[in-house]
Order: structure tokens, then C-alpha cells, then sequence
């Protein structure tokens, strides 16, 4: 087996996730971009997870955006920024059919998530329209939630939360015109609530922007009884320094 593999390696070498050029392993990212990758580290928003200045003392401390805006969730990270490979990255899961990039940007996620994971969280996407889900085929949170609850050891529940109600895209609009498009639009499964009550979700999606999805996520699952909500995002979408 290890002579075939070693074979195949030779004929289709390891290839960049991103771009397609060679690297060393498997579902990674070659040196340029990674380095463009801008991974998210050292000191951060402890409730959306955007990179801010400073040295990390192991206190939690808020954005601008998190001191103003009232969030409905306790804490949450995200993987990397959403600038030239996260972009790359996160459009092609979306868009282009590059289910291949769900187990790397599930590693990173985990990664990013371990200082908020706790042991009895129930991990759940940010559902779609089932409009959408139509035309994409799948749900890019889905694929991730479930790969991050896998590599976490959390329970996962990929139907948690439904979407009844038909939204436009969120591309173009301002963080008053996002929160307005889909407010309400998001509700816990009918069938679903007795696996709400009580306990701590962790809410998966692939972009946070300005937050508006992931709050009317998170107030779904309070309204059902949920102890908690923490939130992880693959890419955070973040003001120019």
C-alpha cells in the first residue's frame, strides 16, 4: 500500500489547495500562499475573533464593533482574514464546488476554535434557504460544522437551525441593510428543540462580516432554550488597519 501511494505521489503530486501549484503535503497551501493566507493569531476580538494590536495576556478583550454592537453570542473565533487566499478560498467552497478545501479550512477552524471549545457543546451551521441549498447543492457550513465537530469530538446536529424564509444576498450591503435582510429569517427546527434546551451551541459558518447571519442564528437558539452560544467562522471579514 505504501508503494502504491508513493507511486502515486510521483504521478499526481501534492497541489496547493489554493492556487494548484505543488507543495509538500497533501490539502495544503504552497509558500506564497500561505503567506497570503493571513491566519489569525496572537491577540483577538473574544467575541467575533478579528486580529487586533497588542501582545496576548490572557485577557479577553472586545473590538470597537463588539463594545457597540450588543451580541448575542458569548465568545467566537474565525481561521484567518478574509483578504487575497481567504477570499480565494472561501468562494471557491462556495461557489466552486471545491469540497476538497473542507477538510484543510476545518483543521484551521478547529485550531482557531480550541480556546473557546468546551466538552458539551453542540456544534451547528448557520443554515441555507432550501431555495439555495437547491442551486448550490450543498451547504458549505454544513460540510464545515461537521468536519470541525468531527475533529473536536463535539455532537453535531446539521439541522438545528432552519431557514424559512427566503433572503437576498447580503453582498453590497451596509451593516444596517445586512441585520434588516435577515432578521427573523432564521428558526430552530421544529424537531429540534429538545436537543436545544440546556445547552452550549457553537454556531459554524464559512464568512462573519458584520455579524447580522450568525446574530439572528444565535438568537434562535436562546429563544429556544439554548445555555449559551459561541460562534466560528472560516474567514473574518475585517476594517482596514
Amino acid at each position: 500500500m505504501m508503494a502504491v501511494q508513493s507511486a502515486l505521489r510521483l504521478i499526481y503530486p501534492p497541489q496547493c489547495v489554493s492556487c494548484g501549484d505543488r507543495t509538500e503535503e497533501e490539502f495544503g497551501l504552497c509558500g506564497a500562499c500561505w503567506r497570503e493566507a493571513e491566519f489569525i493569531g496572537g491577540l483577538v476580538c473574544d467575541k467575533c475573533g478579528v486580529p487586533l494590536p497588542g501582545e496576548d495576556d490572557g485577557e479577553a478583550v472586545q473590538c470597537d464593533d463588539c463594545l457597540t454592537i450588543a451580541r448575542p453570542w458569548s465568545q467566537g473565533r474565525a481561521a484567518m482574514a478574509y483578504g487575497e487566499t481567504g477570499r480565494r478560498l472561501v468562494l471557491s467552497l462556495k461557489h466552486g464546488d471545491r469540497l476538497d478545501l473542507v477538510a484543510p479550512a476545518a483543521r484551521w477552524m478547529a485550531r482557531a476554535a480550541a480556546p473557546i471549545i468546551q466538552p458539551d457543546m453542540l456544534v451547528a451551521p448557520v443554515p441555507l434557504h432550501w431555495l439555495r441549498l437547491l442551486k448550490r447543492r450543498y451547504n458549505q457550513s454544513a460540510l464545515l460544522a461537521e468536519r470541525v465537530a468531527r475533529l473536536t469530538g463535539l455532537e453535531y446536529c446539521p439541522d438545528l437551525l432552519i431557514r424559512p424564509r427566503h433572503t437576498k444576498s447580503q453582498e453590497g450591503r451596509d451593516r444596517e441593510g445586512r441585520f434588516a435582510n435577515i432578521a427573523e429569517a432564521i428558526r430552530p427546527h421544529p424537531r429540534r428543540r429538545a436537543r436545544i434546551e440546556g445547552r452550549h451551541v457553537l454556531l459554524v459558518d464559512d464568512v462573519m462580516t458584520s455579524g447580522a447571519t450568525l446574530a439572528v442564528a444565535a438568537e434562535a437558539c436562546l429563544a429556544a432554550g439554548a445555555s449559551d452560544v459561541s460562534v466560528l467562522a472560516l474567514a473574518r471579514v475585517a476594517k482596514a488597519p
